[in-house]
């Protein structure tokens, strides 16, 4: 370990940009918790990441070690080794020493970068306890090390330890050459153990973050191929039971991005926006005698945009810059959604009364609903704001985004071509279906909040209302059909349980229109009820239940019918569905009167499957219990008389009730989609891979 006194100038030199670092960390990476430690992590990937996308790389490896520090290799030209002549120092040394140095300014090795503050590998070293490198250039491969941003060398030869003895370079920096590179193979290998006096204890590195990255990369830059590994074995996380190795490899771009990310079925196909522009900057140049002469370059930005519309009304917009996400938005997305909203505005009111628009205008929200959108822009040195790079700044970025946007929306929805035309005439039927699906809301909303206790309700008189307002405690059963209405409304308690019936099977909301749900009796009479909105508008706050019942029979019908309510209240109530306050009722299948003797009741058991009330049978026979034949099989709710019903599934006390989770209704709307949706394919598929199971004589004839 070297003494004190072999502290000299030289080592000022080398630490004095990079202590403000180790002082001030938040300035540079956000803070000093895990997530400043993944922006370490994506510092150093992003740096192999430019190099692929500036065409000098395929291949990206990351690996997680059991010690804790992180490897990073690529196949791009490899840092410079040389020596820099202002400094005087090997190109390696530079990039993680020297903060805002490195091949990212001036537009001579990136003509499009993420990192354009180049601090990017110099605060990762200065944030290190030990940082090595590697580099393949011109057939050999050198090495440097690093102990907190000093270069120097460490005393280990076989496994690397960040606490092992260190040696700093007293006088001048050495570069070592520790091997031979096979002939025409460049790249850099990273590997660097975060200094636990800077990051909290709790810090840790997120595989899952780092995953949805590498998929992101992957999509914005085509043929790039990222492999992870995870060696750590963390409990609870994919390689707890072992080495854990992903790759990540897409050549469809940002259609195949969207493709990814959007989960509604299709109203418009995946539409692909390209343009540029040009803009002037005034820039601070340093020349030749090292004075700062502020200069007016030229630069260029292009705009690569894929979207598509769902039946959908979420808004998903994934925004980059130079593949660098941006997920606080900046220019470039402000552009985009101002030209968004101006076509469809002037698209819209050119066919008003085509399209039974009136005069309200359109909103953000209302074009944003079921969009699925990634939005690219590539320029030279863009300016952001601070260091996380999560909002653009540049300006006139603004204005070139909402011209590509403007110009080619405006072309595809005034388009003559015959596919074009169906998916522009759909998109805005859905668009002011949205605007007016908002404005009912916000009048449903302003009429509640006028209504006082000697006002009428404007419930559906089908509704049989609870007396209590406690949403604690009120349940709402969705009877399906007239008969079993009327034995339900014997079985409630009126105090707390409502009920309302609907007829038969509802629409089929996984394929419909916004307008065709709204104008559907039963969903609109549903939504009325719960009392909360639809869609974007919905409030939970708002509901007039605490529990939503699914009462249906225990057959396939009713199982149908559950699924398409289930589809209804995930599409548009879905809120509800995440706070587990959607349910589904258990009716029984079968009552079995089982005869006691003396003067006492006989007894009945209620069996709720085939195979249980075999099973009791089975006991009752072996216990020489008698009971009643024929067994009483309920084809319905209607079957059933007011105490069994109550004792069954709607008395608290009894009842067995389903909770319905996310992953259900998720699962649910993928069935539906399958069995009901629009597209033919897979559902013939479905049918022809399970006919074999089919018994013949379970059908019905």
């Amino acid at each position: 370990m070297a003494k004190s006194t072999d502290y000299n100038a030289r080592h000022l030199s080398v630490l004095e940009g990079l202590e403000a670092v180790r002082k001030r960390p938040g300035m540079y990476i956000g803070s000093t918790d895990s997530r400043g430690l993944m922006h370490c992590l994506w510092e150093i990937i992003d740096n192999s990441v430019d190099e692929a996308l500036a065409g000098h790389g395929q291949s990206i490896k990351v690996f997680l070690h059991a010690d804790g520090s992180v490897e990073i290799h690529d196949d791009g030209r490899g840092v410079p080794v040389d020596i820099e002549p202002k400094t005087g120092l090997s190109g390696v040394e530079v990039v993680f020493t020297k903060l805002h140095a490195g091949g990212k300014f001036g537009g001579g090795s990136y003509t499009a970068s993420g990192g354009l503050h180049g601090v990017g590998a110099s605060v990762v070293n200065a944030l290190s306890s030990r940082l090595d490198v590697e580099v393949d250039r011109g057939g050999k491969t050198y090495g440097m090390q690093f102990r907190r941003g000093e270069p120097g060398r460490f005393a280990d030869t076989g496994k690397p330890k960040p606490d092992s003895n260190f040696e700093p370079f007293s006088t001048a920096s050495v570069l070592d050459v520790v091997g031979k590179a096979k002939r025409g193979v460049t790249g850099t290998r990273v590997r660097y153990w975060a200094d636990r006096q800077i990051f909290t204890p709790d810090a840790k590195f997120s595989y899952t973050e780092l995953q949805a990255r590498a998929r992101q990369t992957s999509f914005l830059v085509p043929g790039l191929k990222i492999t992870l590994r995870d060696e750590r074995g963390l409990v609870g996380t994919l390689g707890e039971d072992g080495p854990y190795e992903e790759v990540f490899h897409h050549d469809g771009g940002i259609s195949e991005f969207v493709e990814y990310l959007a989960n509604d079925a299709a109203v418009t196909d995946i539409w692909r926006f390209h343009g540029s522009g040009t803009f002037k900057e005034s820039v601070p140049v340093i020349d030749d005698s090292g004075h700062s002469r502020i200069t007016e370059v030229e630069r260029t930005c292009e705009v690569d945009i894929a979207l598509r519309w769902g039946i959908g009304y979420e808004t998903n917009l994934r925004s980059f810059v130079n593949i660098i996400s941006t997920p606080k938005g900046g220019t470039h997305q402000t552009g985009f959604e101002q030209a968004l909203l101006k076509t469809f505005r002037k698209v819209i009111e050119a066919n008003s009364r085509k399209l039974k628009a009136g005069n309200d205008k359109i909103e953000k929200d209302d074009v944003g609903a079921g969009l699925t959108a990634v939005l690219t822009v590539r320029l030279a040195e863009p300016q952001f704001e601070g260091q996380t790079k999560e909002i653009l700044g540049t300006s006139a970025v603004r204005l070139i985004v909402a011209k590509v946007v403007e110009k080619s929306l405006t072309d595809k929805l005034n388009s003559t071509a015959k596919g074009d035309k169906t998916q522009a005439a759909m998109l805005l039927e859905k668009v002011v279906s949205e605007m007016k699906s908002r404005i009912s809301a916000r009048v449903h909303k302003e009429t509640q909040r006028r209504k006082n206790a000697l006002e009428t309700s404007s419930l559906p008189t089908k509704l049989a209302d609870c007396r209590s307002t406690d949403t604690d405690r009120t349940e709402l059963f969705i009877v399906e059909g007239d008969s079993a209405l009327g034995t339900a409304r014997l079985a409630r308690s009126s105090d707390f349980q409502a009920l309302l019936p609907i007829r038969g099977k509802i629409l089929n909301v996984q394929k419909a229109s916004v307008a065709d749900m709204l104008s559907n009796a039963e969903c609109a009479a549903l939504i009325q009820v719960v009392g909360a909105g639809s869609g974007r508008s919905f409030d939970i706050e708002a509901a007039r239940y605490g529990k939503v019942v699914l009462m249906t029979d225990a057959d396939v019908d009713g199982a149908h019918i559950r699924t398409l309510l289930l589809t209804l209240f995930f599409r548009y109530m879905r809120p509800m569905v995440e706070q587990g306050r959607v349910y589904a009722a258990v009716p029984p299948l079968h009552r079995v009167e089982v005869i006691t003797h003396g003067s006492k009741d006989n007894e009945m058991v209620y069996t709720y499957s085939e195979n249980e009330l075999h099973e009791v049978l089975a006991a009752l026979e072996k216990d020489g219990k008698r009971y009643k034949e024929p067994i009483q099989r309920y084809k319905g709710l209607g079957e059933m008389d007011a105490d069994q019903l109550a004792e069954t599934t709607m008395d608290p006390r009894h009842r067995t009730l389903r909770r319905v989770g996310l992953e259900h209704a998720e699962s649910a709307e993928r069935v539906f989609d399958l069995l009901m949706g629009s597209d033919v394919a897979p559902r013939k598929e479905f049918i022809i891979s399970g006919a074999e199971l089919l018994e013949r004589d379970r059908i019905d004839a």
